[in-house]
């Protein structure tokens, strides 16, 4: 274990997540903004088969990613519907509806750390929203960090652990993989994912009132290479501080 020039970042459960997480209120958000609906579709309709829509791509996108544009524009033409704002205006609103999000335990203390010490940060998440509407998300919860950059597997079809989402990130950074850690929740993504493409994992198992599927998903799993595993994000800080030793 070396010290890292850049520590990249998972989103969800990592640095933020969403409390209270509920598609229909997220729907509800949404559906006030239909401008044309020639057929009628009530809010129940609209529930029903947007959730019913998303649960079947859901289940077969595998490691691919679907984008929320493409979704809200199959949605909107089989209920034969349009919406008085634009797909990335109205992305926001229906994301915003399902949660606000909040801030992980220590996220604010860890990136004013990494950000005095000269280590340079980035987030790479696998998320059906656009890079731009969670990089808005981001900087709104933690209006201190420094990302360099924000990849969501929306604007790259592959999905962690795919190596692409890890090597697109590299070269962004024009860092070699030896000088890159990467942190998440996930075992299967993320810590599997950054160690195939040769960054140091770090899997983070941070806690809230709410259970992490990633966590419950960890247990069944096995890491049998060099990586570090922490709880909250103060052990980071005091894995970092070992290096000035």
């Amino acid at each position: 274990m070396t010290k890292p020039e850049m520590i990249i970042f998972d989103y969800g459960y990592t640095i933020l997540y969403e409390p209270n997480a509920n598609a229909e209120n997220g729907n509800r958000a949404i559906y006030k903004y239909i401008k044309d609906n020639p057929d009628n579709v009530g809010f129940e309709v609209f529930n029903k088969t947007c959730i019913e829509m998303f649960a079947e791509i859901k289940a077969k996108r595998g490691t691919l990613e679907i984008h929320e544009h493409h979704f809200l524009r199959l949605l909107c033409d089989y209920l034969n519907i349009t919406i008085s704002v634009s797909a990335d205006e109205a992305e926001r609103i229906m994301w915003n509806g399902i949660s606000e999000g909040a801030v992980m335990p220590y996220v604010p203390e860890m990136i004013d750390y990494l950000n005095k010490n000269g280590i340079r940060t980035a987030v790479i998440s696998n998320i059906c929203f656009s890079g731009t509407a969670l990089a808005e998300r981001i900087n709104r919860l933690l209006p201190c960090n420094k990302f360099e950059f924000v990849l969501a597997s929306s604007e790259y079809i592959f999905k962690k652990p795919h190596s692409l989402m890890f090597e697109i990130a590299l070269k962004k950074a024009g860092l070699t993989a030896d000088k890159v850690w990467f942190c998440g929740d996930s075992i299967f993504c993320d810590v599997n994912g950054a160690h195939k493409c040769g960054m140091f994992p770090v899997l983070y198992e941070g806690s809230t009132a709410e259970e992490n599927p990633s966590v419950r998903d960890n247990i069944d799993m096995e890491i049998t290479f060099d990586h570090l595993h922490i709880h909250h994000w103060r052990e980071l800080i005091t894995v970092l501080e070992q290096f000035k030793k």
